[in-house]
This record gives C-alpha cells, structure tokens and sequence, in this order.
C-alpha cells in the first residue's frame, strides 16, 4: 500500500474551495492538466457520480473512471477508482480557518498483484508531483475566482 497527502491554505470562502473539488466541470477548470470529463452516470454530482476524466500526463494522455462513494458538502469528497490492478481511494477535506480554509487531500494505492506493486513504486515521484500541481491549481483558481 502506498500514501500521498498534501495539504494547504487556500485564502477563499469554502463553498468556493469544495465546490471546486466536488464539482469535476470545476475541477477540470481549475487543474490545467485535465483535458475532458465525461460523465458515465447520469448523476453529475455526489455520491454515486461516476465520470471519466483525461488529463496530460508527461508527454501522454491517461484516463481513469472515478465513482464518488461519499460526500458532505464543505467537509469531504471521497472517490474511488480501479485501474492498471491497483485499487485507488481518494479523498479531499477542507476546514475553515481564519485566514481561509485548509484543504487536504489524501490517496491511498492498494496494488493487488507484483506487477501493480512495482507500477505504483515506479511513478511514486510523478504521483506526487501531478497531486502537488493540482493542489496548488485549485488554490490558484479559488483565489482568483473569489474577486
């Protein structure tokens, strides 16, 4: 099993910051990288929201299948996803602060084979590094949206 989190202050309202991470249309404004979302239920927000999302990776495209299992609005958005044998959970909260709100975001990877396991051990840095990016465009976009 492997773990990424980050956290950060973002100075914006949080109904801005957690309508930008729990909405995927929002998202997909806020974080460059993600070049389409395409919606596979006909729920667009939610637990039991399912969607594909396309972003750059390095020099390639990849797409995964995200499903949303668990949301309360301005707290959490929990979603999961399975993809080349490993098992992907994902979760961002948000909690106001005083100077803005503090939104952290947590993946766990469960490989469920030694080829998996090996896959996730060789893009760990890149993991980090596209969670890192994302992070600091949602603060980007939330403190530029609040004006």
């Amino acid at each position: 099993m492997s773990v990424w989190s980050e956290t950060i202050l973002i100075d914006a309202p949080i109904d801005l910051v957690f309508e930008t991470i729990s909405s995927p249309e929002k998202f997909m404004e806020a974080v460059p990288q993600i070049t389409s979302i395409e919606f596979l239920s006909e729920q667009r927000s939610g637990p039991g929201t399912q969607f594909k999302e396309t972003r750059v990776m390095g020099k390639r495209k990849a797409s995964t299948v995200l499903k949303v299992v668990d949301q309360e609005r301005n707290s959490h958005i929990r979603m999961i996803s399975n993809a080349g044998g490993t098992s992907w959970d994902s979760t961002f909260s948000t909690k106001a602060e005083k100077d803005g709100v503090q939104l952290r975001f947590v993946m766990t990877a469960v490989p469920s084979n030694f080829l998996a396991r090996m896959s996730v051990r060789m893009i760990k840095g890149m993991i980090s590094k596209a969670l890192r990016n994302d992070m600091l465009a949602v603060k980007e976009y939330c403190e530029t949206q609040k004006k």
